[in-house]
Order: C-alpha cells, then structure tokens, then sequence
C-alpha cells in the first residue's frame, strides 16, 4: 500500500545522507568497535575527544542543495549509541562533549533554511546502552567475550529508552519528513523493537512521516510492504543499499513499489583520510539517471570529518555535480519511468507529456529513439531550449519505428554530445 505522504520523497529523487559521530574520529570504519571487540572504556577516548570545531550545517546545507539534492538524513544515533542530538535519557550525547552543542538541531534548521526536507537516522541496535544484548549477539562487541556469559540486562528497559528516543525526536525538532531506521537482524525485527506499538506514536506525532522498510527487514529485503497486506511497521519504501537494483523494485503483485538505493561516495559511511575510491559526479549522476529510470531514488553518503568538515574530495564532487543539475534538474525531479524500455545509448524518465532521452554514449550517426515520430510534437535540448532535428536520411529507411534524431549540423553527420557526463533532450510528446 503506497501512503500518499511519500510523494514529495520520490519526486525530489536525490538525497544527501550524512554518517557522522565518534567514529569519524578513527578515520577507518563506523563498526570499529565492534570488529575490535572494543570495551565501552577503551572506545571512550573518541567521545572525550569529539569537538567539531568547524561544523557549519549552513554550509553543508547549501551545498547540498546546489549538487541538486533535495534532502538529506542525519545520523543522529549510530551503532555505537552516541547521540548527536539533546536526549533527557541519555548521557551520552554532543552536548556532553567538549563542543556542548545540538548537532541535529542545528542541521534541521540549517536545512529547513535552505528549503531541503530533513531526516534522521536512528539505529536501533545500540552497544553502548547496557540493557542491549552483549553475549551471544551477532554485532555486539562482546558478543564472544566470556566476561558476558553470565551478564543480566532487561530488554524492555532498552526498548522503553529506544521510544523515548524516538519521541523526542519526533516531537522537539519540528517536522520531521523522514526516518531511517538501521536495521533487522535474526530475530532481532518486527515486534522484538514493539514496531506496532513504536510506529503508531511516530505516526501520530509526525502524521506526514515517511519510514524506511528496516523495522522488519534488512537491506536485502523488501518485508511485508510487498504483499497485499503489509505490517503496521512495513514502512513506505524499500531501501537497498549499495546497489541500484536491475530491474527496479515491485511488490508481489507485480506494482512499482517505492524505494531509494543508498550509497557511499567513497566506499566508506563514515569519514576516512583516504583520498581516493571516490564515485565522480560523472558515475553518481548516471546512477542517479538510472534510478530515476526504474522508479527509484538514490541518497549518496559523505562522512564529515572529526573537525566537522565534508572531505575536500567529497567538496569537488558536490561542485561538478551543481554544475549538471543546473542545466539538466528538470530531467529528474517529478520523474520516473518512461515505458519505453532501456535504449542502447542511455535511459529515459519521464514526468507527464515529456520524456527525456539521457544520452550517455556517443553515436556513429544520428540517434534512434524508439517513440514513433507521429507521437512526438517537439524535441528541444535542456541545457539551453535549442531545436534538436528530426532526420529522415536514406540509412534509416529499414527503421520505421524508430525517430532518428540530430543536432542543427550536419544533417547526416554524428550528434555531438555537448555534456559527456550525460547530454539531455526533452521530448514533447502529443
């Protein structure tokens, strides 16, 4: 059951999401405590030592909205339980460390200011709250430490401050457009969070609120949002991750289904001094064309670092991407598929009477689109509204079916691409 609440979500199309916490501290990996079967005391140095000194969401919000996203999701408790956010219920948190300050709020406003909608991320495994499983666990960094055969917790009492969490959230920072819930495991899904129960408060103190799927499955699946009757706690949309799916994503009665792939830029969530492995804008726009295409959305990943900065290659990438976005936004935003299946040179999306050809390969001659010419009113280039031709030249006589395509010159010649990232007409169709 498709909610009407997550329109504005799959029209927007592109998202920011942003890892950040202790971890970026150690510059390698968000699960470092858990690979290290790290001790709460020895993880402790990254959270007396956390003090972002140049965090400026103003900044970071405004370019996001010129790289062409259109919201972003905040980390505002990871696996390791620190909260970037002003929690009553916990001391572990950036208003305890050395910076004294309310992360999340200033990224919503910061945000909200700029016209982004704004989300949050909350795991909702925790190792650092001792009521969360220790011994036994899948993740928990002492999963396999003797010492915790024996340790007593009440899970009730971790799922009773994962709500109160989850209400403060949905009830001090304003409106609240999406939560990303991370993740199910084993038995660890559904109702072992109370989700009936947790969803029926978020949902009554943010009723516009869009949810992930992960409250009862992992990246890899899809949950009961498949089926004609979903869970209380199914969410509104599927999210892969790290992968764009082949075919797109429908439920099991063969109905698009809302999703969004979510992505690294450098094949790490959080903040790593490695300058390289970074996804150019040339790789994340054509991921995001291809998206688009299947009906799905794409969030990338950039992982401040521990002074509270966006990498300075994550920066160059946001800047090639504005560039793009300036000339060719239309061709996404509103967009989805086109009907018209996956042409050899690129993709099409679509938003209404208009499609738009996504040319990505340069041709040895004009260009086959597969719309018959008698449906086509107009074609124009998007970059700049310019007359793109319609050529009928002796080649292409065994091709009825197809409309063939070309610049103002030559006729008969190759149609240059002006944009080798991904080069955009706009076809009006009667």
């Amino acid at each position: 059951m498709e909610r009407k609440n997550i329109q504005w979500m799959m029209d927007a199309r592109f998202g920011l999401f942003i890892h950040w916490g202790l971890y970026c501290i150690n510059g390698v990996t968000e699960w470092k405590r858990s690979y290290e079967r790290l001790t709460i005391e020895e993880y402790e140095k990254y959270f007396e030592e956390f003090n972002p000194v140049d965090y400026d969401p103003k900044e970071w919000a405004r370019m996001a909205k010129k790289a062409g996203m259109r919201y972003a999701i905040l980390t505002v408790k990871h696996h390791e339980g620190f909260c970037l956010f002003d929690s009553k219920y916990t001391d572990y948190k950036s208003t305890n460390t050395q910076c004294k300050r309310d992360l999340a709020r200033e990224f919503v406003e910061a945000f909200r200011a700029e016209g982004l909608r704004v989300g949050f991320y909350y795991s909702l495994f925790d190792w650092h709250h001792p009521d969360y499983h220790h011994y036994g666990d899948l993740y928990h960094p002492m999963r396999d430490n003797e010492e915790y055969k024996d340790y007593e917790y009440d899970f009730n009492r971790y799922l009773e401050y994962m709500h109160n969490q989850i209400r403060e959230l949905c009830t001090n920072y304003g409106k609240i457009d999406i939560l990303w819930f991370d993740n199910s495991y084993g038995e660890m899904r559904g109702e072992k969070w109370k989700a009936t129960e947790l969803v029926k408060m978020i949902r009554e103190l943010q009723p516009e609120i869009v949810l992930n799927n992960r409250l009862e499955c992992n990246a890899s699946a899809k949950g009961s949002l498949s089926t004609p009757n979903p869970t209380a706690y199914a969410g509104d949309f599927v999210s892969p991750e790290q992968i764009v799916p082949p075919e797109g994503i429908l439920d099991d009665m063969g109905n698009d289904l809302p999703w969004e792939a979510c992505c690294t830029m450098n094949n790490n969530w959080c903040y790593t001094p490695n300058p390289y492995n970074y996804k150019d804008a040339k790789c994340l726009v054509r991921k995001l064309v291809e998206c688009t295409s299947k009906g799905g959305n794409l969030l990338v990943n950039i992982g401040p670092n521990a002074r509270g900065r966006f990498p300075k290659p994550a920066v160059k990438v946001l800047h090639d991407l504005s560039e793009w976005f300036e000339d060719y936004g239309k061709s996404i935003y509103g967009c989805g598929k086109a009907g018209l299946g996956k042409p050899d040179w690129g993709y099409y999306t679509r938003n209404g009477k208009f499609v738009y050809a996504h040319l990505m390969q340069q041709e040895i001659g004009p260009v086959a689109l597969n719309i018959p010419t008698s449906e086509i009113k107009k074609i124009r280039r998007v970059s700049d509204g310019s007359e793109v031709l319609i050529v009928k030249p002796w080649v292409t006589e065994l091709f009825p079916g197809y409309t063939f395509i070309n610049f103002q010159e030559p006729i008969q010649g190759t149609f240059l691409l002006e944009n080798d990232i991904d080069t955009v007409l706009e076809i009006e169709i009667k």
